[in-house]
């Protein structure tokens, strides 16, 4: 789909999804609490409160992995927020079963989100028996690795294009001090690592019979040995990068104390308030630099039923809003994320979202693994390879072993 760009969209304002006369606090709970990460939810807040209601901002430190379970229990013990962040996929599948979720499918054929939602993929994940219940606000993509421009010329080596460039890099890299890959300690930072590696060097068609087939026998085969020998590469190469939040990993990088990180394009927020430009202080390599791939996961928001009409009304303001192409533009500029409108363009984006948009635009996307597995089953994932990355004596193979019963089992 060819993008047109929206030269007037920031002084636009918000176009679409007048609120209510009189003011309705709706709280809304996320986890995006970063520099980067805070400086776009401002715009959507902004929004939201140019329509007369207010944003109530339920921000909840510690990532989805933390966040989710909180407002998981607050909608399932009876305390619901207004609208609520998920990731692309089936994260809130179980609470739009039990009738906890609004549907929007009627403010969505009423706005006509089917014509502009691009990919068609997005709205499939907000989509449960023919009904829609979620609002996605971008694209967000894992197939990234950020690299230090400064790490490199410190270490007297060049920029790598490549994975095998970059893993051949790493003793310059440790013996000037710096460590070559940074890697927080949270579970999906580790997951996201060993997904990004699998879609890179085994490709996404491996990746698709993986995590969308559930093949064990494609799990258990050569391509995926290659991608666990990859991780062991990046086990052993971020074994120094102690920090917890992948922001702090990112920081590593941008302090030129880290060679690399393997990280979604939410990353180039904190460069951006950071004050680096990408080509010049930082460079990307989407897919590694071996395949240049994007994923189609990234946020969406869900509504929780509401018993007080007004709420309802505002709901369908915010819904409404997140969708404009001011607000799709403002937000997603700041985030380092793609829109989901087909329809608008960052005019203003770097040379990192330039890529991303033209990946996108060639249609090389692939589904997130949220999008294609249940929360059971990317959370035993995840278990596995906080274990892999904290136990060396887990090795490549015992651990491959583990992942192909895991997938066995999935649904």
């Amino acid at each position: 789909m060819r993008y047109r760009l929206l030269t007037a969209a920031f002084a636009a304002g918000v176009a679409c999804g007048a609120g209510p006369a009189a003011a309705t606090d709706l709280e809304v709970t996320h986890w995006w609490t970063s520099g980067g990460e805070a400086a776009a939810v401002a715009e959507l807040a902004k929004a939201f409160d140019a329509t007369g209601n207010k944003w109530v901002d339920g921000a909840i430190a510690g990532s989805g992995d933390v966040a989710r379970p909180i407002m998981i229990g607050r909608i399932t013990g009876g305390d619901p927020m207004g609208a609520t962040q998920f990731n692309h996929g089936r994260q809130a599948e179980e609470l739009v079963q039990a009738g906890l979720m609004r549907d929007f499918t009627e403010l969505a054929e009423k706005e006509g989100w089917t014509k502009f939602i691009h990919p068609k993929s997005l709205l499939d994940g907000c989509t449960l028996d023919g009904k829609i219940y979620c609002v996605p606000v971008n694209i967000h993509s894992q197939q990234w690795l950020w690299l230090s421009n400064k790490a490199f010329a410190d270490a007297g080596v060049p920029l790598p294009k490549n994975w095998d460039e970059f893993a051949a890099a790493a003793p310059a890299l440790e013996k000037a001090g710096i460590v070559p890959l940074a890697m927080g300690q949270q579970p999906w930072q580790t997951t996201l690592a060993f997904q990004v590696l699998l879609v890179a060097l085994a490709g996404p068609e491996t990746f698709q019979k993986v995590f969308g087939d559930k093949d064990a026998a494609v799990a258990a085969g050569p391509e995926m040995t290659k991608v666990f020998a990859a991780a062991d590469q990046a086990r052993a190469m971020s074994a120094k990068s102690s920090v917890q939040e992948w922001n702090q990993a990112t920081a590593l990088v941008i302090n030129g104390k880290a060679g690399g990180q393997i990280m979604g394009d939410w990353a180039q927020g904190e460069f951006q308030i950071a004050g680096q430009t990408a080509g010049k202080d930082y460079t990307c390599l989407p897919g590694l630099g071996v395949n240049e791939i994007i994923s189609t996961g990234g946020d969406a928001f869900y509504f929780p039923t509401q018993k007080d009409p007004e709420k309802a009304k505002a709901q369908e303001a915010l819904a409404s809003v997140m969708l404009s192409p001011a607000t799709q533009v403002a937000f997603n500029l700041k985030k380092g994320s793609l829109p989901v409108r087909g329809d608008v363009d960052l005019n203003a984006a770097n040379d990192c979202m330039k890529k991303g948009l033209e990946i996108l635009a060639k249609g090389n996307v692939i589904p997130a693994p949220d999008q294609l597995m249940s929360a059971d089953g990317v959370t035993q994932v995840n278990d596995l390879f906080v274990e892999f990355f904290g136990n060396r004596n887990l090795t490549a193979a015992d651990a491959q072993k583990r992942f192909v019963d895991i997938i066995a089992a999935a649904d």
